[in-house]
């Protein structure tokens, strides 16, 4: 699969579309940046670096941040899938 850059910052198109599927997560449940790296200890800047596509998280991460979600980590990839999809559109 070959990863497409983002002609502002030089991030992949895969790490613009896991900050979107986290930024939506985030807003159905009404919370701020800070409450979720409060519910999944990341400091909040960590958690808008995500959402801009500035950072490859790893796993571990994605599970902190899908449990401060109170989702499964499953759900937060299938968001991801449908945010990678429409971008391709």
């Amino acid at each position: 699969m070959r990863h497409q850059r983002t002609r502002r910052t030089g991030q992949s198109a895969q790490h613009t579309a896991l900050g979107r599927a986290v930024r939506e997560a985030r807003a159905r449940r009404g919370f701020s940046q800070e409450e979720l790296g409060f519910r999944a200890t990341l400091h909040r800047n960590y958690v808008g670096a995500i959402e801009r596509g500035e950072i490859n998280p790893t796993f571990r991460i994605l599970m902190q941040l899908s449990r401060g979600l109170g989702v499964e980590l499953s759900e937060l990839v299938a968001l991801y899938e449908r945010q990678a999809a429409e971008a391709r559109r």
